[in-house]
């Protein structure tokens, strides 16, 4: 199976976080496809969905089915965790980074720079890095932290020397 990220900028089927907490609930299966997680900011202006399924259109369907609209689909691998551990509902997450990877840096190259400079999180202590979904096509990546405040996760950014092109409160 394969994982993708699917981000819709259209959450108004849930009006509060509960109501989205509703939905991922009733689309959670033990069958492919299945929501692996969803993460949505604050204000529920968008969300980024995890979805394990077959291949990307079945990805899609599977949440347009739901009436979840999509506007960005990216096959995806998760570095940080095991997949097992996200599936049983893993640690508290605060903050998503975004970064757009600049062109010309292929996987190895991300994996080799994360691993050498994930030590430097240790200089951060009061924020903890999650997990990490890099797009496949190595076009951009979402990092999730649990941290107290947005100053705290640019802070933990700078120290492993890694830019933000956005930053959301979820």
């Amino acid at each position: 199976m394969t994982l993708y990220l699917l981000e819709s900028n259209d959450l108004s089927f849930a009006a509060t976080k509960s109501e989205l907490e509703n939905k991922a609930q009733s689309l959670s299966t033990n069958s492919i496809p299945t929501l692996i997680e969803v993460q949505a900011t604050e204000d529920l202006t968008h969300a980024y969905f995890i979805v394990e399924a077959n291949d990307e259109n079945e990805a899609k369907d599977f949440l347009e089915q739901a009436e979840v609209p999509i506007s960005l689909t990216k096959e995806v691998r998760l570095v940080g965790k095991e997949l097992d551990e996200i599936k049983q509902g893993d640690a508290k997450v605060d903050y998503l980074v975004t970064w757009n990877i600049p062109e010309g840096v292929t996987m190895d190259q991300y994996l080799a720079r994360k691993k050498k400079n994930s030590v430097h999180y240790e200089e951060v202590p009061e924020v903890q890095f999650q997990r990490t979904y890099v797009c496949e096509d190595m076009s951009k990546c979402i990092c999730l932290y649990d941290a107290p405040d947005e100053d705290a996760v640019r802070r933990a950014r700078k120290a492993v020397d890694t830019p933000i092109d956005d930053i959301e409160k979820l």
